[in-house]
């Protein structure tokens, strides 16, 4: 019988607290990040004399921290992250999850011994785009949440890099690193950590502008969990199973911790996957948008249209309302205390006085009918609870403990002999030596005595679970020459369990060709009657897609591929690309999509036979004249770069169809503000444009700048 593979479980951490919780709970690692360059930068995240503590508290516990700096960097921020960058490494993380392609290839080359994860941001997707990361020398890949499990096998069995796989928590419904709807709506940039959540906002869908929808929260996702099916990813040999949740509460970080580390634990042990169903109902009232199994399990119903945020459980339905007062017959516990919401009419509140039968009651139970005060009109609605106030008590109470390592020890006390105390944890021994054991006079020691004295191991992280005593009975040791050496060993085992890397910091080169200076303009299209009207302009490129790129004869013609690519072709034409995987191919242009914010981006694509980069659509012109000077300063070199100054832009691409929900060709996306969007299926994806038009008058002060092309996006235009 084939042992599997025992996975990593790599668990959130937004603050301490629950830094404490998921180590508590059984995780392997934890992520978290610092005050800069994160992709939360709305939790509380940790200052860096946290981040040191929390290292060395993760690391005595034998548990990995890996620190997000997984936002894109412009060029003026450059310095400032290299020196996070080296103070995270000279304190010892073990590794940096990073989404910025131009920052990893900085960073890898010079520190080539720091270990580098490559972020779901990085929209990796695909074998390509694997392979090509594990040659630029990162050690793991965080695979889109939208990698199916037959796709990640197959990218397992041919690739030796490490997979990092989201088995639990909050998805996007756009692909991670892709999204710029609230970028280009809110000037909150994802991509830079500061997310306003978009697509939890009610929309309505419009077909010949008639709404069709009922529930209004159109894309709003489930929370993905994969408990049930954590066997078949352990199967397949996945090296990391993540739990969304920085932003999460401790309780929270602990109960799914807690429940993923029994399930992976009686998968290894018996093949079979263990739940907790009490414990799953418990994380449901603590957090929950319903759940869903994802695209990870082929399941495309991803979408809770009827309300965004925390679900809570169903406890029971109003019966009566009268009075300010509501009867409720009960389906489950109700306490004082707990809050609690009635859906149809969206009220909530903490309850603060609980009746039963006229008397006032502090809890009820299922079958109990219960009156409660409202001020308020309410329905015969349902009733959940979102707080379980007994339930958050008794897991802080919990979180109250501190975890405690089993270390074993042998004490050696003969007579005539330096008293000598050995401790190991397993993998580590300590040996410390004292005085020289002297016969007692009047008060012998007894072993029962010793025992009791090292057994207090008091405020360390230290259990013994097994002491034994070798030596003479009718000896003297001083208590204090006790405690001495029991601190002494636990100091020295601290020592050992607190890993040191080695620090190697090298200088960054790279070698790239010289462009010279243009001054071209491009146009993307998408029909035969935008080609007639534009051919006749003097483009130096006009890019299309498949269908069209076949119905039209043209020398300056370049075929666009989708930014998702999960297989690749082969193409003996000249092509723009949207996503790392497609660098395999030879004769290539790169699409808005690669997220290019700094001149090192710009020089890494050229190093890969690059020929042409586009810019990010987030640059301003001080951040664009800012990233072409640095270019030219570093390398002395002329980049070949292109900047969309014309078009209803890209906000979103989604492996979530919304025509297919509603069972219709063309729609139209309105918010809450009456702007309308566009949305456009492409091979069973949904691409969903900006309601504003960019239109940049002032161009030629782009080619002063240095940009040798300016691109013209008329994939949405009428004729």
């Amino acid at each position: 019988m084939i042992r599997l593979k025992r996975p990593e479980l790599l668990s959130p951490a937004g603050n301490f607290e629950s830094l404490k919780a998921a180590i508590l709970a059984g995780c392997d690692a934890v992520y978290l990040g610092g005050k800069l360059f994160g992709a939360r930068a709305f939790s509380n995240n940790f200052s860096n004399d946290e981040l040191v503590e929390a290292i060395k508290y993760a690391h005595l516990y034998g548990v990995k921290v890996y620190v997000t700096v997984n936002t894109l960097i412009y060029e003026h921020e450059v310095n400032k992250f290299m020196a996070y960058v080296d103070f995270l490494y000279q304190n010892n993380v073990d590794a940096l999850i990073i989404q910025d392609i131009g920052m990893m290839d900085l960073i890898r080359k010079t520190y080539p011994l720091l270990e580098l994860h490559a972020s779901t941001q990085m929209h990796i997707h695909n074998l390509e785009g694997v392979k090509l990361i594990e040659e630029l020398g990162l050690k793991r890949a965080v695979l889109a949440r939208e990698s199916s499990i037959d796709l990640i096998k197959e990218i397992k069995q041919n690739t030796n890099i490490e997979l990092e796989v989201f088995i639990h928590g909050a998805l996007c419904i756009s692909y991670s690193g892709q999204c710029l709807f609230s970028s280009l709506i809110g000037n909150r940039s994802g991509n830079r950590g500061s997310c306003a959540g978009s697509c939890r906002q009610k929309y309505n869908l419009l077909i010949n502008n008639k709404k069709v929808n009922d529930e209004e929260y159109l894309l709003s996702t489930k929370d993905l969990c994969s408990l049930e099916n954590i066997g078949e990813l352990i199967e397949i040999g996945v090296d990391s199973l993540k739990i969304e949740g920085r932003m999460k509460s401790p309780s929270y970080v602990y109960l799914v911790t807690k429940l993923y580390r029994e399930a992976i634990d009686s998968y290894l042990k018996n093949k079979k996957v263990k739940i907790n169903l009490e414990e799953l109902n418990d994380l449901k009232k603590i957090f929950n948008r319903k759940y869903t199994k994802g695209f990870l399990f082929n399941e495309s119903d991803i979408v809770n249209s009827y309300r965004p945020n925390h679900l809570g459980v169903e406890i029971g339905k109003v019966i009566k309302s009268q009075n300010n007062y509501i009867d409720i017959l009960l389906t489950d516990d109700l306490n004082i205390n707990d809050g609690i919401r009635f859906i149809d009419d969206d009220i909530g509140f903490t309850v603060t006085s609980l009746f039963k039968d006229k008397k006032r009651v502090e809890h009820a139970k299922k079958g109990d009918v219960v009156s409660i005060y409202c001020k308020d009109k309410i329905s015969n609605s349902k009733v959940i609870k979102t707080t379980d106030y007994l339930l958050n008590k008794k897991i802080e109470d919990i979180l109250k403990n501190k975890k405690k390592i089993d270390i074993f020890g042998t004490l050696e006390s003969y007579l005539d002999e330096p008293i000598k105390l050995k401790i190991t944890d397993g993998n580590n021994e300590v040996v410390v030596t004292g005085n020289i054991v002297q016969k007692s006079i009047t008060s012998p020691i007894s072993h029962e005595r010793i025992i009791e004295q090292l057994n207090k191991t008091g405020n360390t992280i230290y259990q013994f679970k097994e002491l034994k005593i070798d030596g003479d009975t009718n000896i003297f040791i001083p208590i204090k020459e006790l405690n001495d050496l029991r601190n002494k060993a636990i100091n020295l085992l601290d020592e050992k369990r607190l890993y040191k890397y080695e620090y190697i910091k090298e200088n960054y080169a790279i070698e790239i060709l010289d462009f010279k200076k243009e001054k071209n303009y491009n146009v993307l299209i998408s029909n035969i009657n935008q080609y007639n009207k534009i051919k006749n302009n003097n483009y130096k490129y006009i890019y299309m897609e498949q269908d069209l790129f076949n119905k039209i004869k043209d020398e300056r013609k370049v075929l666009r591929l989708n930014r998702v690519l999960e297989h690749h072709q082969t193409y003996n034409q000249k092509l723009l690309v949207g996503e790392l995987g497609s660098l395999i191919y030879e004769d290539i242009l790169t699409d808005f999509s690669f997220n290019v914010t700094n001149s090192y981006s710009v020089a890494l694509l050229h190093s890969l036979n690059v020929k042409q980069v586009c810019l990010s659509y987030e640059l301003t012109d001080t951040q664009i004249k800012n990233l072409i000077d640095a270019y030219h300063t570093r390398y002395h070199k002329h980049p070949n770069l292109e900047l969309v100054i014309y078009g209803n832009l890209e906000a979103m691409i989604s492996k979530y169809n919304i025509n297919q929900k509603y069972n219709v060709d063309k729609s139209i996306l309105l918010d809450r503000f009456n702007n309308k969007y566009k949305i456009i299926i492409k091979d069973n994806l949904m691409h969903i444009y900006d309601y504003q038009k960019r239109n940049y008058k002032d161009i030629n002060k782009y080619f002063d700048m240095g940009i040798n092309n300016l691109r013209y996006n008329l994939e949405v235009e009428d004729e």
